[in-house]
């Protein structure tokens, strides 16, 4: 019993001597480096393994997290539709085949999957084939209501190469109509006479397939390559979990701000706005994305998705060229996050005694990119160290 109490107390000692070390040389970076001169940080790390915060300053702040607001929008992906959600394409038909004629409209559903490419076009030809169609004689209707009709996010730069929001395109073409017009063309199906209109599903269909990619296949493109319009795609798939159609931005943030309560934090203190971290009207800070990733680790059905899609240091990714021949690297796993005048990461990584870290850090103010990810990186290399 005694020899317990000791090791006990040892382990305290211990633990408390090494997170005052590591407190003073994070607080030597950020009394020291020249560009919080001008600029501002918000840091927090929290230890996982122990689970209490390790280190923090002005935590607290909110700021523009970037595109670690993708880190939230993974979250409340996961923790709401689940490791096993798939995004889809539909397609039926509404009238009858005969003589190798379909004689009505053929309906596609967009259900917003981001990573519907020609393979998945060809797909849907063939299917339509092995009805035994060689003629069409009908429209092509296409069902886009499953989001609102708003094409950009709120507080999106006019001027930025931003994704169009809408549940039918196909790489980057939003023309999905036409598309799907010239493939049947390209398969072998006649289409004189066939137009491409908007509308809905009607009723008495006739199922005719679906092209599915999983939340998985979605998610690592989205955190390994920052892809906004992946995330955009995230956000709007939780929004129509929330039971509305057409499924809005609104949603999207009323399901967010459900996980993070649930998070342990208050989300009437936040502003968000998109998916993607895109929007200058996005409010964060290190605390509330440190908090989401210690709401992930100890949840395994999120955290067992989200970590295999983070960059890893040194190794692919965002992060791939970050952290190469530090301590870092191959260790640190987190989002990045870049917009003018702000730099950021969110992430998890392991320390020396093995404790499992995670962490945030927000600087806002910075002329230059570069400058602002040279500090991020002190500052994570030194949690390795």
């Amino acid at each position: 019993m005694k020899k317990t109490i000791v090791l006990f107390l040892l382990t305290v000692l211990f633990g408390s001597a090494k997170a005052q070390d590591v407190s003073q040389r994070l607080d030597s970076i950020v009394a020291t480096d020249p560009l919080l001169q001008t600029a501002q940080i918000g840091l927090m790390v929290w230890d996982l393994t122990a689970d209490r915060p390790l280190y923090s300053h002005h935590e607290r702040q909110l700021m523009r997290p970037a595109s670690t607001k993708k880190v939230l929008t993974a979250v409340a992906a996961l923790d709401q539709l689940g490791g096993d959600y798939v995004f889809s394409t539909s397609l039926y038909y509404k009238g009858s085949v005969a003589g190798r004629s379909l004689r009505g409209d053929l309906i596609v559903v967009g259900g917003m999957d981001p990573m519907f490419d020609r393979d998945d076009m060809e797909a849907l030809v063939a299917n339509v084939r092995r009805l035994g169609v060689d003629t069409l004689r009908g429209r092509i209707v296409c069902d886009v209501s499953m989001k609102d009709t708003l094409r950009y996010g709120e507080g999106w730069c006019w001027d930025d190469d931003n994704p169009v929001l809408t549940p039918l395109r196909m790489e980057r073409r939003l023309d999905f109509g036409e598309q799907l017009l010239s493939a049947l063309q390209r398969g072998g199906v006649v289409t004189d006479g066939t137009s491409v209109v908007r509308g809905r599903l009607p009723g008495g269909t006739t199922f005719v397939c679906a092209r599915t990619h999983t939340i998985d296949q979605v998610m690592f493109e989205m955190m390994k390559e920052s892809n906004n319009l992946y995330a955009e795609s995230m956000f709007y798939q939780t929004a129509m979990h929330s039971g509305h159609r057409p499924a809005t931005a609104k949603d999207g943030r009323k399901m967010e701000r459900d996980v993070m309560l649930r998070a342990g934090l208050l989300p009437q203190q936040y502003r968000i706005a998109d998916g993607s971290g895109l929007s200058l009207y996005n409010y964060l800070s290190a605390e509330a994305l440190t908090m989401l990733l210690r709401y992930a680790w100890f949840d395994n059905r999120i955290y067992s998705h989200l970590l295999p899609t983070m960059p890893v240091a040194a190794q692919d990714g965002t992060l791939k060229k970050r952290f190469v021949g530090t301590p870092a690297a191959s260790n640190v796993q987190a989002k990045t996050g870049t917009l003018t005048g702000i730099t950021s990461l969110a992430g998890y990584c392991t320390a020396p005694d093995d404790h499992r870290l995670c962490f945030a850090v927000i600087v806002q103010g910075v002329m230059h990119a570069s400058e602002g990810r040279d500090l991020i990186d002190r500052l994570c290399v030194e949690l390795c160290r």
